[in-house]
């Protein structure tokens, strides 16, 4: 059961939005608010039932372009039904379909990369006895997850802090490395090991899925939904920042 639009209820009504009094979609069926607006700007009241089947034949007659309309496994963002989803084509959510290269799907592979590279630093660091880096990078990972999940629900993602860190916590000690480490700003080289190198690996990673978030939610005049979502990837490469520092002053041994 995919989510309703605006666009897909204007069509089923069609041309009885004058004569329709009532619109009816099955418990669990998601449908957007300015699809909720339209139909209460037309006086439509909209009612959920557990069963399209069990409405009354009275109300039955009255929507049944609504009913015929709903037999479509897919929609696309275009406006097209279809009973096969193409190969060349995916979900955005639920039965919306989208082209592969959409650039909220490059969105959710980046976010898969960052993961993956997040386990394999897992790995290193176990290698070196580096308990509680393993136990860090599993709470980032967890967070990254929960990014993922705001962006294909769209939902909202709430204040968060990360490793203990408020996000002006984040924002402070990265930018302030001697204050807080006793260390100033140094660029990774290799003889700082293949956890230092890893780390900055994994860094730069964020930053290019934070990139694509920008590119994925920016608007026509480049304003951008979902700030939620890049202002937490931009504070994620900072905590990675934090993490290079911990580990060049021994907190990590």
């Amino acid at each position: 059961m995919g989510v309703l639009t605006e666009n897909e209820v204007r069509k089923k009504i069609g041309k009885n939005k004058d004569k329709i009094t009532q619109y009816y979609i099955e418990k669990g069926q998601i449908i957007t608010p300015s699809a909720k607006s339209y139909l209460i700007d037309k006086n439509i009241e909209l009612k959920y039932v557990d069963k399209i089947s069990e409405i009354n034949n009275e109300s039955k007659e009255a929507i049944k372009e609504v009913i015929k309309e709903n037999t479509y496994k897919y929609t696309t963002v275009y406006g097209a039904k279809l009973d096969e989803k193409p190969e060349h084509m995916t979900h955005l959510n639920g039965n919306l379909l989208v082209f592969k290269d959409h650039k909220r799907i490059k969105l959710r592979g980046k976010i898969d990369s960052l993961e993956s590279k997040i386990l394999e630093g897992q790995i290193i660091c176990h290698k070196h006895n580096m308990d509680k880096l393993v136990k860090d990078l599993q709470e980032i990972l967890d967070f990254v997850r929960q990014i993922m999940r705001c962006e294909v629900l769209e939902e909202k993602l709430d204040n968060f802090n990360i490793l203990g860190l408020t996000l002006e916590d984040l924002r402070e000690q990265s930018h302030h490395p001697k204050k807080y480490f006793g260390i100033g700003h140094e660029f990774p080289t290799y003889e700082m090991g293949d956890v230092v190198v890893c780390m900055n690996s994994i860094r730069s990673t964020t930053r290019e899925v934070e990139l694509c978030a920008y590119e994925a939610f920016k608007g026509e005049y480049g304003q951008a939904e979902h700030e939620d979502l890049i202002k937490a990837l931009n504070r994620l490469s900072s905590v990675f920042w934090i993490i290079i520092y911990k580990i060049r002053t021994g907190k990590y041994q």
